[in-house]
């Protein structure tokens, strides 16, 4: 596909302390097709006049009660008009001006391009998402009975194989669900060697780790069944008492 056009969608609440980091590194990008869009949850703070600053270079934006996350990234999706969609939420950074245009250097038009991320935190740490690389050989939805072997700010999926999220009953982990059902639909898959973007370590399974991995248990039982998620908990299990991680 020559010269797609890419919605990137950050949501936020109550993110001043990282929002304008967000919104700069998306409009900073070089690439000339890139559609932003904003969702806040009627923030309390100084989040909507943040944005407000920049709102020259947003092209749509949003803010009012929602329901939620994955409500958010929901109202982001149906205002989307791209060829591609990408999630960018408050205190994720593109990694570079040009991570667009690199992106689309290493793909044709694929249904669903993806990369690596780098874990930063709120001090200034960083270390590598994958301790290796992403997954590049025969990546499928069933590649994610492992979890989110995927950053989800590091992929971006063409809106027509994009569905809504589930706002019931995840509330933590509907990011899972999310891509294991795009992935289902999704013909063709692109690796990239690049690294996409800085994500912000803390996210909203972070928070909740206790429920997101019950939640995460739960979205693999329904879509991969009971014998093979335990299974695939169990080899994990097994490594990690290899490895002495749990000594």
């Amino acid at each position: 596909m020559p010269s797609p056009k890419i919605s990137i969608i950050t949501v936020c609440y109550n993110a001043e302390q990282f929002i304008e980091r967000t919104l700069r590194s998306v409009i900073a990008q070089t690439y000339p097709d890139v559609e932003y869009i904003v969702v806040d949850g009627a923030s309390k703070d100084n989040t909507v006049a943040l944005i407000r600053q920049y709102e020259p270079r947003i092209a749509r934006w949003v803010s009012e009660p929602d329901g939620g996350i994955y409500d958010a990234m929901n109202k982001g999706l149906r205002l989307a008009t791209g060829d591609y969609v990408w999630y960018m939420n408050a205190g994720d950074c593109l990694r570079e001006a040009t991570t667009v245009e690199d992106i689309l250097r290493q793909s044709n038009g694929e249904d669903f391009v993806y990369g690596d991320a780098v874990i930063v935190t709120e001090e200034g740490g960083q270390r590598p998402w994958h301790k290796k690389k992403p997954p590049d050989k025969n990546l499928s939805y069933k590649t994610f009975i492992n979890g989110m072997v995927i950053c989800h700010q590091a992929m971006m999926v063409r809106r027509s194989k994009a569905v809504a999220y589930a706002t019931e009953p995840w509330k933590v982990s509907s990011d899972l669900d999310w891509v294991i059902r795009v992935t289902r639909d999704c013909r063709s898959f692109r690796a990239t060697d690049l690294v996409w973007c800085n994500y912000l370590e803390g996210g909203l399974s972070a928070k909740n780790r206790l429920q997101s991995v019950r939640e995460r248990f739960d979205i693999c039982v329904r879509h991969f069944g009971i014998v093979p998620t335990l299974a695939e908990q169990g080899r994990i299990l097994f490594q990690l008492i290899r490895r002495g991680r749990l000594s």
